[in-house]
């Protein structure tokens, strides 16, 4: 099924951070003023087709009724296959001596899916994993939050979350599990070498089963009265103090 991002200003949002599109659309009865003008310009620049449409069809597509005589219909974006992460983690492990693969347990935010990219990439992580089915997916805003790093890191979709981190233990990995309830701090584990990071939800965290399938729970320590912090700001403290202690 087609998505559609709609607005003037957000279709040039897309445009600037690099989200697939297959077209423009734009309204045989729109103004053609400046952000329209810059809208023509960066979508011949980055090689997406303009296609003129009536505002009636655009009605009909419109989920918001807001596109202002402008959308832009996303192209499906290009995911990787859990055991693609999988070997590229295994032959960076096999050539530095660490890698990092980050799981995502049913996060359902887009935005929150593209702030881990952001860290994940910014780290030198060789992937992230989510599950195909009722979770956040990548989109628009995902590209937005991750601030481009969404086309620098291979993201996979597997049906069995549970069952891949079996898989990466198969190839010397151990799976560090954030989670609010563990007895021991991140600041006690040991994040050396090959390392699945498995983030949860943002209202359960992780789930039982993953959690069974972990090696070792980890929360973060604190100090104040606010539980927790939120799973995007979370992931990057995680992600953070791998770095950290593979670069000693």
């Amino acid at each position: 099924m087609a998505e559609y991002i709609e607005g003037k200003r957000a279709v040039i949002e897309a445009l600037r951070s690099g989200v697939p599109l297959r077209s423009v659309l734009l309204s045989d009865s729109v103004q053609h003023d400046g952000l329209v003008k810059d809208i023509l310009r960066k979508a011949k620049q980055h090689g997406v087709p303009v296609r003129e449409a009536s505002r009636k069809r655009m009605d009909d597509i419109s989920e918001r009724g807001s596109h202002q005589g402008v959308m832009a219909e996303t192209a499906p974006y290009p995911y990787a296959g859990g055991g693609e992460v999988l070997a590229a983690a295994v032959e960076r492990a096999d050539a530095t001596g660490c890698a990092l693969i980050v799981v995502c347990d049913h996060i359902t935010d887009a935005g929150n899916l593209g702030a881990i990219a952001r860290s994940a990439e910014s780290v030198g992580a060789c992937g992230i994993v989510i599950p195909n089915k009722r979770s956040a997916h990548v989109t628009a805003a995902t590209y937005k939050s991750s601030a481009g790093a969404i086309s620098h890191i291979l993201i996979a979709q597997v049906a069995n979350i549970a069952s891949f981190i079996e898989r990466t233990k198969d190839e010397g990995f151990w799976a560090v599990a954030a989670t609010e309830h563990a007895e021991g701090s991140l600041w006690e584990a040991d994040l050396r070498g090959r390392i699945v990071l498995v983030m949860g939800s943002e209202h359960d965290g992780v789930s039982r089963l993953v959690l069974e399938t972990c090696d070792i729970p980890a929360s973060l320590p604190q100090r104040g009265e606010v539980s927790s912090l939120n799973v995007a700001q979370a992931s990057t403290v995680f992600m953070y103090e791998w770095l950290r202690q593979n670069s000693l």
